[in-house]
């Protein structure tokens, strides 16, 4: 309807609309046969969203290259769309594609038996008339009698490709959408790059419009989005990359495992075993305390930066470290000593600091990760991987300006003397580092489309 509709900029397909009716109607015929329960899945889509750069390219001219590269490499039959949301700040393509392929010609089926060929209310064929016949000899509703000569079957497409409903065709189309975006990116600054399942983070879902399952993935994206969190956290209070992965692999993705193979997939026991190795991963980030860094006194502008940064925002970890750890943790004790009647308004008082507490840290959590994302990176543990190796080459540098310094000092006179390291190509290596850290993470989601969607 015009309420709902987006701001639709341009609209293509490779096929007419007689195809999409016809995939349709052997869609449904074929689910009917099949006895399946739920919903008909005609056609699946992907939604590309796509940089805000895009909108300045000819929306016709985007949506056609983006749906013919989809079809040229699959090989099957897309209709799509570019749009924005209502708010203009999602700009994005939704792609539809038949699982099914139009065959060379149809392949028709006509009942050569010696008998007619019965199918009761399910479309299941079944051996005699009998079985369809009702108490009062008539046919039941919704049986079907087929004679000697007439067509009982017949197809104008191929079977559904079983490699669309496989994980590794969703990745496989994030790499390909991804590098595709990356051709009209000429500045390696804002290039894309596919979130990397061997991160120290666990993904979320996009809730699509409609979802039934809507309030499970809420839930499911709160837990995944607190480990994110401690895991942030975990990074700038000085854990490894390599501890924190050990921890996700053993606590979340061993134990998930372990999960589905005794009762399967429950999200709730996933949830709950999230949170377990987010307090797991809090218990280690008390343990651990930020060790001294050493002064780095090269003049170089843009470490400095790096380091200012890194500054910042591990003050902020250590000022909602210190809310979690001090302030929320001796308000709970207050609540616990404050007992009796006479005490209520006491309780009722501290219950409010601790709502506010929690609040704020909840606040800062969320907003710790655009500090580093409001200077090009676009996660805490890009930065943090970043500015390790930055600080590992300016090290590198300073020893190697001490050792010719001492040399100089001690006045040797080599046959010809070694030149001091040259601070321009530490620049250059470090502006390498920034560029490759500051990439962003496209989106892309996947879902079904059923007849009442398109």
């Amino acid at each position: 309807s015009p309420a709902r509709q987006e701001n639709l900029y341009a609209t293509y397909h490779t096929a007419d609309a007689a195809f999409w009716t016809s995939l349709a109607r052997e869609n449904q015929q074929e689910f009917k046969r099949s006895g399946t329960e739920g919903t008909c899945i005609e056609a699946r889509e992907f939604i590309i969203a796509l940089p805000e750069k895009f909108t300045r390219y000819d929306p016709q001219r985007v949506l056609a290259k983006f749906t013919e590269e989809f079809q040229k490499r699959y090989n099957v039959e897309c209709v799509s769309g570019l749009h924005h949301n209502k708010a203009k700040t999602n700009y994005h393509i939704h792609l539809i594609f038949s699982e099914r392929r139009l065959l060379p010609e149809p392949v028709v089926k006509v009942a050569t038996a010696s008998r007619s060929m019965f199918y009761d209310e399910a479309g299941k064929h079944v051996r005699t008339k009998k079985e369809i016949t009702g108490e009062d000899g008539q046919i039941r509703p919704g049986c079907t009698v087929i004679k000697k000569g007439e067509v009982y079957e017949s197809h104008m497409f191929s079977v559904k490709d079983a490699l669309f409903k496989q994980e590794s065709f969703v990745a496989e189309v994030k790499e390909f959408y991804t590098g595709l975006i990356n051709r009209y990116i000429s500045d390696p600054e804002q290039q894309l790059k596919v979130f990397d399942p061997q991160s120290v983070y666990l993904p979320t879902k996009k809730i699509g419009k409609n979802n039934p399952k809507a309030e499970e993935i809420r839930a499911d994206n709160a837990a995944r989005q607190e480990w994110n969190r401690t895991a942030d956290m975990a990074l700038l209070t000085g854990i490894s990359e390599a501890e924190i992965l050990e921890v996700k692999q053993a606590e979340i993705h061993e134990k998930v495992r372990q999960s589905i193979h005794q009762a399967g997939w429950l999200p709730h026991l996933f949830r709950a075993i999230a949170g377990k190795a987010r307090d797991f991963l809090q218990g280690l980030i008390r343990q651990k305390a930020v060790p001294p860094k050493p002064t780095l006194d090269i003049d170089m502008a843009e470490f400095r930066a790096m380091r200012g940064l890194m500054i910042r925002v591990r003050d902020e970890a250590n000022g909602i470290r210190y809310l979690q750890e001090n302030v929320l943790s001796d308000l709970k004790q207050q609540l616990a000593a404050a007992t009796g009647i006479f005490k209520a308004k006491e309780r009722k008082d501290i219950a409010g600091q601790i709502q506010r507490t929690e609040q704020e840290i909840s606040h800062r959590l969320n907003v710790l990760p655009s500090i580093v994302q409001a200077e090009g990176y676009p996660d805490v543990q890009t930065f943090t991987a970043t500015y390790r190796k930055a600080e590992a080459i300016v090290s590198q540098y300073n020893r190697e300006l001490d050792e010719w310094e001492r040399k100089v000092q001690e006045r040797r006179q080599p046959v010809k003397m070694e030149p001091p390291p040259e601070t321009r190509s530490v620049r250059e290596r470090l502006r390498r580092l920034q560029v490759e850290g500051r990439r962003q993470q496209p989106q892309l989601r996947r879902k079904a489309v059923d007849r009442d969607s398109r």
